[in-house]
């Protein structure tokens, strides 16, 4: 069973930075794609950023210039950067992997923005 692991979630004032990160094991296929997306309360979920597995970027209009999307396809773990934090970043941040067997999905890490 393929695990997606989320760490580097908190509470953080405005003008602040975090960095989240997600790792995949068990996954007996390469890792495409990774991505971002995040779901604030009442809202859809959305993509923030993604990667391909040879580091072609996509970011969604409102974290360009602020967030920046890597990954370490040794070590199977995406990261996301996330610097000039605004309250409505406040969100729970998903991460996601897919290989060409399916799609999978990590349980969320809370990001908190102050104001």
């Amino acid at each position: 069973q393929v695990q997606l692991v989320e760490s580097g979630g908190g509470l953080v004032q405005a003008g602040g930075s975090l960095r989240l990160s997600c790792e995949v094991s068990r996954s007996r296929f390469s890792i495409n794609t990774m991505a971002w997306y995040r779901q604030a309360p009442g809202k859809q979920r959305e993509l923030v950023a993604a990667i391909t597995r040879y580091r072609t970027t996509n970011y969604a209009d409102s974290v360009k210039g602020r967030f920046t999307i890597s990954r370490d396809n040794a070590k199977n773990t995406m990261y996301l950067q996330m610097n000039s934090l605004k309250p409505e970043d406040t969100a729970v941040y998903y991460c996601n992997a897919a290989t060409i067997e399916s799609n999978y999905w990590g349980q969320g890490t809370q990001v908190t923005v102050s104001s």
